[in-house]
């Protein structure tokens, strides 16, 4: 398949200076960097093992969150205020 993209010079110039960086062409560059386009949080969209390891990142912020919370006086639970929230 054939791209053809009409960019301003000043970006072409740049990119090409960073392919050549990195000692590759231009389209290799540009298909290298389009392969492994990153989500908005920086991650690998396909990268199974940072997904694993920002779900373990974030249980650990849960947990140390957990320890800062101060139990109910009244002993109520999470399960308690959810019913309670009900009535």
């Amino acid at each position: 398949m054939t791209l053809h993209l009409d960019w301003p010079p000043d970006v072409v110039e740049r990119l090409t200076e960073e392919a050549c960086q990195k000692g590759l062409s231009l389209e290799a560059y540009l298909l290298q960097t389009v392969l492994n386009q990153k989500g908005a949080n920086g991650a690998p969209l396909t990268d199974d093992a940072e997904k694993h390891r920002r779900r373990q990142e974030a249980a650990a912020r849960i947990l140390e969150i957990q320890k800062r919370v101060k139990p109910d006086p009244e002993g109520w639970t999470s399960r308690d205020y959810i019913n309670y929230g009900r009535r």
